[in-house]
């Protein structure tokens, strides 16, 4: 991950300069128990099976993930000079850690995978876009059963 110090003073600047929404807080949910909670991965490293739409730069909207989805079929579509994807490349768990979840089932410390998880494209300066977008998933996972989300940003 580059550091403010690493850009280029006009790229920092206009970072800096970014003004960040107020997000009032809302009502407490009390979540089952890991144990016997439903958990869905959320990430922002721009993913989408083989046969999906890649994201474009500043895309909005979301690639819906089947939870049966071999994780060697995922593409990652975010890039930046900033980002080194190798890692991604070398095991996707990186950015989906979609194995270790199932491990955590296995064990008897999370409940359940949930039955699709969600893909963003990441880099988007104005995060008020996705607004819509983020309250349409949010709205899916609670249909879904879901308890908790894991988010794994990029």
């Amino acid at each position: 991950m580059v550091r403010l110090d690493d850009l280029h003073p006009n790229m920092a600047a206009n970072l800096l300069a970014l003004e960040l929404p107020q997000i009032e807080p809302a009502d407490w949910i009390t979540p089952p128990p890991l144990a016997e909670a439903t958990v869905a991965l959320v990430t922002t490293a721009g993913l989408a099976r083989r046969d999906d739409r890649r994201f474009t730069p500043g895309a909005v909207e979301y690639r819906l993930i089947p939870g049966d989805t071999d994780p060697a079929d995922l593409q990652m579509s975010h890039f930046s000079v900033n980002f080194d994807r190798s890692a991604f490349q070398q095991d996707y768990n990186v950015a989906f850690p979609i194995d270790r979840l199932r491990e955590l089932v296995e064990a008897g410390e999370v409940g359940a995978v949930a039955p699709h998880h969600y893909s963003f494209m990441g880099a988007l300066p104005d995060a008020t876009r996705l607004e819509q977008t983020g309250e349409e998933v949010g709205r899916l996972l609670k249909e879904a059963g879901v308890d908790a989300a894991f988010l794994t940003p990029v």
